[in-house]
């Protein structure tokens, strides 16, 4: 995520982000191949009305025909509670940064592990040593197969651009993302490309929707309509600003937009 102010939020460092939809253990242990997939993953479309919920106890009544919820804290029960109330449903895994909370964050070597991203108990990962994340990833989207959700929301992906500790360059970005999104299409698992938004012309082919913090804050929306000009839908959220200050704008591009609260618990405004 962008998260922007962060500091501003201590307590959230502590704590740690209807109509149908368009058709088609909580550790990372075991086997890493991926279980054969059922049949074409879903390609959301643009227009979807979207719930993004990462914090606290899920609420499944909210007026979303998707929902973004996390890899671990939920459980395939919630995921299956949410298809039979017509929602398709989105698995938020960080891949390009270790959180020390999660059930495999000891199997992650030091070797990996980075500069703080501006989060509690969360450092950036080295992309490159895509030996030792790959599999660890590989683990985490066949917990998101095996709960039954429709894609994964991959999160951190823009390590390159930040002060990770690492030597990351554009390239190495691309070779790990489009290695993400390969993961993800191995399980039948639909897959969104997060905030990077100067590599959208080489990775849109790779992915199947966008997730997006902040585009009107820093007036960049308009770079994630390649997306919704190829038929994939756009996820955006705005933390900062009320509706009618982008709602006009994102639904002339073709945007899913609400505004959240920073704690991405159940609270939000629609578009």
């Amino acid at each position: 995520m962008r998260r922007a102010l962060p500091l501003l939020l201590p307590l959230l460092l502590l704590a740690a982000c209807t109509g149908s939809p368009d058709a088609p253990d909580d550790g990372a242990g075991g086997d890493t191949s991926p279980p054969a997939p059922s049949g074409p993953h879903w390609r959301p479309k643009p227009g979807l009305t979207w719930q993004w919920q990462l914090k606290g106890t899920l609420d499944p009544t909210v007026d979303a025909q998707v929902y973004d919820i996390d890899a671990v804290d939920q459980s395939a029960a919630a995921v299956a509670d949410l298809h039979r109330r017509g929602r398709k449903v989105i698995c938020y895994v960080s891949t390009g940064a270790w959180e020390n909370w999660r059930p495999d964050a000891g199997r992650f070597p030091k070797a990996v592990l980075g500069n703080g991203n501006g989060w509690a108990g969360e450092k950036w990962l080295d992309i490159r040593r895509t030996d030792v994340l790959e599999p660890l990833i590989a683990q985490r989207f066949d917990l998101c197969r095996a709960k039954g959700f429709d894609a994964v929301e991959p999160d951190n992906m823009d390590g390159y651009r930040n002060d990770t500790g690492f030597p990351l360059m554009a390239g190495d970005q691309l070779r790990y993302n489009e290695l993400i999104a390969r993961l993800a299409h191995d399980r039948g698992l639909a897959v969104g490309l997060k905030n990077d938004l100067d590599q959208i012309p080489r990775l849109l082919a790779h992915y199947d929707f966008a997730v997006d913090e902040q585009c009107a804050q820093y007036q960049e929306c308009d770079r994630l309509t390649p997306f919704v000009t190829a038929g994939k839908a756009v996820f955006h959220a705005e933390y900062e600003l009320t509706p009618d200050r982008f709602c006009a704008a994102s639904k002339k591009l073709g945007l899913s937009s609400i505004q959240k609260k920073y704690d991405l618990m159940a609270w939000r405004r629609a578009c």
